[in-house]
């Protein structure tokens, strides 16, 4: 069986190494994984993606319009952006997080109200305050460190040695702060 997660977010917001580190432990455990990118206007605060797909034998790292298993939002508008993408069984972990986008920032549209209960009404969601949580545990760029323990909880992949794969992956004076991120985003999503 082929499982598909899609995480989704804003440019600088940490997605694309918290999609290594998955696409790594993943592999390490024994799956066959195929990972897409789509880095947008990332640099400039646009959108970001990345598909991951695992299994005994993924032949495509593409996941279509209804077909990924989970999607993990770093920022909530994001979620509703790509949630035609998700399947209707599907769960969502969404970061309660605003980055508003050039047009909010330069006054010419307003943020939307109520995406969180709009997505509630669509989709299984766990609605984790990672920004929040990063910024009690000392770094606020860890948030998506702490979206990522929410991920592995939420598909049941506890029993792969994440801590060494972030430990290899993220910068070395970041390692114990990551790491705590990461068990209280586990700990999030279990309830």
């Amino acid at each position: 069986m082929v499982r598909s997660i899609l995480l989704v977010g804003v440019g600088g917001q940490g997605t694309l190494l918290a999609s290594k580190i998955l696409t790594t432990g993943l592999m390490q455990a024994g799956y066959d994984v195929k990972m897409s990118e789509i880095h947008g206007m990332s640099q400039r605060g646009g959108s970001v993606s990345s598909q991951v797909r695992y299994g005994d034998k993924v032949e495509s790292p593409v996941i279509e319009i209804g077909g990924a298993d989970i999607l993990v939002s770093f920022e909530k508008m994001e979620a509703l952006r790509w949630l035609p993408y998700l399947n209707p069984k599907g769960k969502a972990v969404v970061n309660d997080f605003e980055l508003p986008s050039a047009p909010i920032l330069a006054g010419k549209s307003l943020y939307p109200k109520g995406v969180l209960d709009e997505l509630r009404s669509k989709v299984a969601a766990t609605v984790v305050d990672a920004a929040g949580i990063a910024k009690r545990l000392g770094n606020a760029r860890s948030m998506n460190l702490v979206l990522f323990g929410a991920l592995v909880a939420g598909m049941g992949l506890a029993d792969i040695d994440w801590e060494t794969v972030i430990s290899e992956n993220v910068k070395k004076e970041t390692v114990e702060i990551n790491l705590k991120a990461f068990r209280e985003g586990m700990a999030q999503a279990r309830g």
